[in-house]
């Protein structure tokens, strides 16, 4: 694989933006509705599969339709093209707050797996594919079911996480994490699923039924704040279905939204 040679910059801190750099005639591609702003005289096109075997044919095409429809993401990824002359800028962001991973993939062995929403944009040349778990337990309990994306290539590939990143190596250690915290990981690790303590800890702790394990030699990313436990909380906290449009969520701002509306 030969991807293309890109240039990036990322901006900001906590809801971050990765800005491409683009040669004329260099590409991108990106999950449908990421891109936040580019120069005129970038192209872009929604094509089926990633570009990086132009000579697959239909069939290979569809069976990569199907692939992704197993993973739950668009059918078609964005290709950003520059067909200006000069250097042209595409930047692209999370849908949700967070922080943005650059992977350059000829540096951890040319593959890494990671949670199947996690892909954000690559050079082209970047083959994104679907993996499955070996084993029945890490896809019935891992918080990242039986499929994940596989990114391939030479070239750099973002990822996006919730809340902070922390990059974790491991030289045949073992790591608990929980389960939703896996952003990615070297295809060397090996990942599985067991019971997280004894059972009043499983069902009182709050921690969840079943931890992650990843061990063997490589890298992993973890995330500080899953978008599934931002959601959780978000629920937990919104105003119970049938009640009043006013704010019926408790606490201080709940309060003093009743105060100004006059109830009592």
């Amino acid at each position: 694989m030969n991807s293309h040679e890109i240039d990036y910059t990322i901006h900001g801190d906590d809801m971050q933006v990765v800005s491409i750099e683009l040669d004329p005639q260099e590409t991108v591609i990106a999950e449908a509705g990421s891109m936040n702003w580019m120069d005129r005289g970038i192209k872009f096109e929604a094509k089926m599969g990633d570009g990086s075997q132009p000579n697959r044919g239909v069939f290979g095409k569809l069976l990569d339709v199907g692939k992704r429809v197993l993973t739950g993401e668009s059918l078609f990824l964005t290709h950003f093209t520059n067909e200006g002359s000069g250097k042209k800028e595409v930047a692209f962001a999370a849908p949700y707050p967070g922080s943005i991973i650059p992977v350059d993939l000829s540096q951890i062995g040319g593959e890494i797996l990671c949670q199947k929403d996690a892909f954000l944009c690559a050079a082209k040349g970047t083959q994104v594919s679907i993996a499955f778990t070996k084993k029945l337990g890490a896809g019935f309990f891992g918080g990242e079911g039986f499929i994940l994306q596989k990114l391939r290539g030479d070239g750099l590939a973002f990822m996006h996480a919730g809340g902070t990143v922390v990059e974790k190596e491991l030289n045949g250690e073992s790591l608990l994490i929980d389960t939703g915290c896996i952003v990615a990981f070297s295809a060397g690790l090996e990942y599985s699923i067991e019971r997280a303590g004894n059972l009043k800890s499983m069902f009182f702790g709050g921690e969840g039924l079943f931890l992650a394990t990843i061990q063997g030699h490589g890298k992993v990313y973890l995330q500080s704040l899953p978008f599934s436990r931002l959601a959780d909380r978000i629920l937990q906290h919104a105003p119970a279905a049938g009640g009043s449009s006013k704010g019926e969520g408790g606490g201080v701002l709940g309060g003093l939204g009743r105060l100004l509306d006059g109830d009592n």
